[in-house]
């Protein structure tokens, strides 16, 4: 009996130390920000001929965590909100409190983080992700 509450306990403090190291950090989320705020600067460049010359995420704040699976691999809806100042030729533009949602998903060897993406489509169809390696 002693035996298998001891055996009880070790695999739940094993599981609990397995499981710290799979959950989104806040460099992680930050980073996962800035590929989208990117990739949304670069459109806008392209399509209205603006000069942004770069922009500064201050106070992230995570306010939920909700793992999920997507695509047969584990996830995480985060959701929170930062600071976004932006940075122009001759002055800077600061939006305090700005929210997001960015869904991130570890891979399978547990290395690397992707920032997800769903696609702009039909909602009647299931849904489809892009996928970006968040270096």
């Amino acid at each position: 009996m002693v035996r298998l509450i001891l055996t009880a306990m070790l695999l739940v403090l094993l599981t609990a130390c397995g499981s710290i190291g799979l959950l989104p950090t806040s460099e992680l989320v930050q980073k996962a920000i800035a590929l989208e705020l990117k990739q949304t600067q670069q459109k806008l460049n392209q399509q209205l001929d603006l000069d942004f010359q770069s922009f500064e995420i201050k106070h992230l704040s995570i306010t939920q965590e909700q793992p999920l699976t997507i695509e047969n691999l584990p996830a995480f809806r985060v959701r929170g909100s930062y600071d976004l100042i932006v940075k122009l030729p001759k002055r800077s533009l600061t939006q305090p409190q700005k929210p997001f949602e960015v869904y991130l998903q570890i891979q399978q060897e547990g290395k690397t983080w992707r920032l997800l993406l769903p696609e702009k489509g039909s909602k009647n169809t299931q849904s489809t992700w892009r996928s970006y390696l968040i270096q």
